[in-house]
């Protein structure tokens, strides 16, 4: 990896630069024990230039992240339903959030911990019936600080997180081709910054479809958050700017395929 970055401040016009180069190697072994499971596990590094600068302008060091995953994936129902459960274990430094002092600026954490689980099933239950599932659980924690965060949470990092989208399609008759989905998406409470004063509260969110296909062309309309739950999604820059989330939305779509 090769990043050439620069940055100006307009507000005393002075520019600040930075150079950097990185090997980030990536390593996978899969073994299939039987036909419709597959274990693997993996081994990686990551390298991510940090944008944000520091109060006397200068462009943070870029991020560095090391994973370790295990996992088995499975199919089902004939290979229509498949299923991946993971575990992972992830070390990241140089990672950029708000300075306290100065909103409009950020500051490096030190290092940071995280560790979990993800499962995943998708695939198709019956003609015409699909369904995507997920549930998640993050163990985040601060684990190196110059600024007495050792121990805390990260902001905006939720312990258990789940949805479950699910759509029908009419395979047969008049009305062949109308289709109708219904998700729900759960995002669990989360710190809202690093001194972990303060907890943004979970959420459910209802999302809803419908919709029409024919030949090469497709109508419908999605309905977000259709209950019109008051949420949070996150806080971006501290207490003066946590996020609400969209109040109900209905977007309309068609397309044609050639």
């Amino acid at each position: 990896d090769i990043v050439d970055q620069k940055s100006r401040n307009f507000l005393n016009d002075s520019e600040s630069s930075q150079y950097d180069t990185a090997i980030t190697p990536r390593l996978g072994i899969v073994y299939q024990p039987i036909q419709p499971i597959s274990l693997y596990a993996s081994y990686s590094q990551s390298f991510q230039p940090n944008f944000g600068t520091s109060v006397d302008g200068s462009v943070l060091e870029p991020e560095r992240g090391t994973q370790y995953e295990v996992g088995v994936k499975s199919e089902f129902l004939d290979g229509r339903l498949a299923a991946t459960l993971a575990a992972y274990h992830i070390t990241k430094s140089n990672i950029a959030t708000t300075d306290p002092a100065n909103p409009d600026f950020s500051i490096p954490i030190g290092k940071q911990r995280n560790q979990g689980i993800e499962f995943n099933v998708a695939g198709q239950i019956q003609p015409g019936w699909n369904v995507i599932a997920s549930y998640s659980y993050i163990d985040a924690e601060i684990t190196e600080s110059n600024d007495g965060l050792a121990g805390n949470q990260p902001p905006n990092v939720p312990f258990n997180t789940a949805s479950l989208w699910t759509t029908y399609q009419l395979q047969s008759g008049d009305l062949q081709g109308l289709g109708f989905g219904l998700g729900l998406f759960y995002v669990g409470d989360r710190q809202g910054d690093t001194d972990n004063t303060y907890i943004i509260p979970s959420y459910l969110r209802t999302d809803a479809a419908i919709y029409y296909q024919r030949d090469n062309w497709r109508a419908g309309i999605n309905i977000q958050n259709l209950l019109n739950e008051k949420y949070f999604q996150g806080a971006n820059f501290g207490r003066v700017t946590i996020e609400p989330g969209a109040p109900l939305t209905v977007i309309g779509s068609f397309s044609v395929t050639f």
